[in-house]
């Protein structure tokens, strides 16, 4: 019994590593750009907002739950750290730091609506998404903020022609995250929720707890990819991360976190957010249009949906 528990928690990512090992052996040959070691580079920075997200996205998921804010709260985020740097002429280290606690009160709003009034996530998120952009365009007018101080650029900047701070930042997210998840017993309650909320109260463990600290650690994982991004672009535009939600969902999903909640693992994240990247980077290589990436990057969610699906019947039959 305890093996099978601990199989359903620690969903096998063996195959989406093989989808992404074929993908990349068939886009090395379909542009000889692919495999150049300045192009993967792009790609591990291409992908940094995105997994970032994906980083809190995987936690919310595992409970069963959503968030749809994802991107408004990284535009907000950073045209907040914007107003700070630029007319507030704050310090960048005090910037960053109040931008991740901005972000992260967000998430704690929202936690606390879906914890508090029972409203379900995807209404609550739905409804904080729309807050968070209109405030981002009601900050500045809807005006952007740009060039920033030189020790915020040096974030993203590259060394060697390496994305360095970038790379480091998202490895200690993800070893932090994993290592939440898989050791301690707040890791163990998320699993537990995500596979029966009723059986996990019964149990004794805070339920709503458990949820608002997910969010907040959602939110935060938005204000790091607020950082990333604001610096990568040297600008803060209240369109910043729009449609980020959906990108770090797919990224999620397709690395077999199941959206009924209570399987999962962030090595599946990571090789759905390669899997993501990797496929836009292949195509924009390949001067695919634009609708054609997003109508591909639509099926590759469903077909992961599916593969779920069938997953968790042959599951339960056995």
């Amino acid at each position: 019994m305890k093996n099978k528990i601990k199989e359903r928690k620690g969903t096998s990512y063996l195959g989406i590593l093989i989808a992404l090992l074929a993908l990349c052996v068939v886009l090395s040959f379909a542009s000889s750009s692919f495999l150049t070691v300045s192009n993967l580079l792009n790609v591990s920075q291409q992908i940094s907002t995105n997994f970032l997200i994906a980083i809190g996205m995987t936690f919310i998921i595992l409970l069963g739950g959503i968030d749809l804010s994802v991107g408004s709260i990284i535009a907000v985020t950073g045209l907040m750290m914007g107003l700070m740097m630029k007319s507030w002429n704050m310090p960048v280290l005090v910037s960053i730091l109040l931008g991740l606690i901005f972000a992260s009160a967000i998430g704690l709003a929202t936690g606390l609506l879906i914890t508090g009034f029972d409203l379900p996530p995807f209404i609550a998120t739905l409804g904080m998404m729309s807050i968070a952009r209109g405030a981002a365009y009601t900050i500045t007018q809807g005006q952007p903020i740009y060039t920033f101080p030189e020790g915020f650029l040096a974030i993203t900047g590259r060394y060697g022609g390496v994305p360095v701070f970038t790379i480091l930042i998202m490895a200690v997210l993800f070893l932090i995250a994993a290592y939440v998840l898989k050791y301690t017993k707040y890791g163990r309650y998320i699993y537990a929720i995500g596979g029966n909320e009723n059986c996990a109260r019964l149990s004794g463990i805070n339920v709503n707890q458990v949820k608002c600290l997910a969010y907040v650690i959602s939110g935060f994982c938005c204000g790091v990819a607020a950082i990333i991004l604001t610096s990568r672009l040297d600008s803060a535009v209240p369109t910043n991360a729009d449609g980020a939600e959906l990108d770090a969902i797919a990224a999620v999903v397709i690395g077999g976190t199941s959206m009924n909640g209570g399987e999962g693992t962030l090595v599946g994240t990571l090789i759905g957010t390669l899997i993501i990247g990797i496929v836009a980077n292949g195509l924009n290589l390949l001067n695919v249009p634009q609708g054609a990436q997003r109508m591909v990057k639509g099926g590759i969610i469903v077909l992961a949906v599916i593969v779920d699906v069938i997953r968790r019947k042959r599951n339960q039959k056995a």
